[in-house]
């Protein structure tokens, strides 16, 4: 394995957006040589400079192939030990890039079970799981007999991208086939129809729980509810809410169990992971949604830092570093309360929150026209209290509403 001077091993990083400071600080801290790998538009964000030994860009509009090639040419020079995506976008090009350098971690095969959510439903539903009844957009045949089995409204998802991105919810059959058919006209082969899939919608409470791996088992993991489901936000705008479950409680005990049961059928081997379950209105039972293998994103991490004291980022490169050597302990700095965050686009481009004043906030999001608030709280009927109170002033104070992306930007 490729080793920097002091024995830790060279490590690539990929970020096509700007994320993973803390796991870029804590590579360097343990003595590994980092080079970060990132699109162009990237390169003045704060990247924590004084941790990468070389910042390399890309074009914006760089092909898979410009990566591979790229990372191909930092190995002619570094003897490179391992390759990690910190972004969602970036997992099968890191895969790709092992295996042309023969590298160790997942295979672009194994991480696709993470970024294609018609095969991870497959595997999901295959392994006993509940998931909301689904169809791959593909044989017309099987859909009319879908939408004829499965009462509307329905849920069109893309395959492959995050979040509510490119999302629509429809209600009868015509609305199905002329989408299908806007889709096909799209010039790109690999946005068109057959990269979809059609889903019923359940109405019900969205949850995510955030996990660490190390040799294919849960070592640390914790359970939060969204305010609003993610999709709601996305498309009707206002504030993203999120906060922890309550500990102990049936509903933790049972998303515990779920996200163990669907990184042992993806098999996720070390690493970090973010699943998405529903719990639905009519029957209260869990299904699953999607999972991927990286940190959540909305400033989910230092959410679940607040409550729980473990830093994801940081904890996902003492794993990559211990490369499955059975040295990796999760660190021991934990606390045991509640937390939650509240976070909004805002019409200023740099908002003030200084007059929100409440002792329990411990975190102040710091993004262009971004407004966010972090709280932590024993208790969590105050998490919950003030989430709500500072939903209601966000929305006099800071929020902007953007229409709903059909692809990232």
């Amino acid at each position: 394995m490729g080793e920097s001077e002091r024995g830790r091993p060279n490590v690539v990083c990929l970020a096509s957006y700007f994320k993973g400071g803390d796991f870029i600080r804590e590579c360097k801290r343990q003595g590994c040589r980092v080079v970060l790998l990132t699109r162009a538009k990237n390169a003045e964000e704060d990247w924590p400079r004084e941790s990468i030994d070389e910042l390399l860009t890309v074009p914006d509009d760089a092909s898979v192939d410009l990566f591979v090639h790229t990372a191909t040419q930092v190995a002619r020079r570094v003897d490179v030990g391992q390759v990690v995506a910190l972004e969602e976008y970036d997992v099968i090009t890191a895969g790709l890039i092992r295996e042309h350098l023969r590298l160790p971690g997942m295979n672009s095969a194994e991480a696709r079970l993470f970024r294609d959510k018609l095969a991870m439903r497959v595997l999901a539903k295959e392994s006993g799981m509940l998931v909301p009844e689904f169809a791959h957009v593909l044989n017309y045949d099987a859909l009319r007999k879908f939408m004829s089995r499965v009462e509307p409204p329905w849920v069109l998802k893309p395959r492959s991208d995050v979040s509510a991105v490119g999302i629509k919810k429809l209600s009868e059959p015509e609305q199905v086939w002329r989408t299908i058919d806007a889709l096909d006209a799209v010039p790109e082969l690999s946005q068109q129809s057959s990269s979809y899939l059609l889903e019923r919608f359940i109405p019900g409470q969205v949850f995510h729980v955030d996990a660490l791996v190390d040799d294919g088992e849960v070592v640390f993991a914790g359970a939060s509810r969204y305010g609003r489901p993610p999709m709601e936000v996305a498309h009707e705008g206002g504030a993203f809410l999120s906060y922890t479950v309550e500990h102990d409680s049936a509903d933790e005990t049972t998303l515990f169990e779920l996200n163990r049961q669907v990184l042992k059928t993806l098999g996720l081997k070390r690493g970090a992971a973010h699943a998405e379950f529903i719990k639905g209105d009519a029957d209260g039972r869990f299904y699953f949604l999607e999972v991927a293998s990286r940190v959540g994103g909305a400033y989910i991490a230092e959410t679940l830092e607040a409550a729980s004291g473990v830093n994801l980022w940081r904890e996902w490169a003492r794993i990559e570093l211990a490369a499955g050597d059975g040295s990796y302990r999760v660190s021991p700095s934990r606390r045991r309360a509640y937390s939650g965050i509240v976070l909004s686009l805002a019409r200023q481009e740099f908002p003030d929150t200084s007059t929100y004043t409440e002792p329990e906030i411990i975190y102040r999001v710091r993004k262009q026209f971004h407004a966010g608030l972090v709280v932590r709280s024993p208790e969590l009927a105050r998490v919950k209290q003030l989430l709500e109170q500072f939903a209601r002033r966000f929305a006099e104070d800071f929020i902007a509403v953007a229409p709903p992306l059909e692809r990232p930007h």
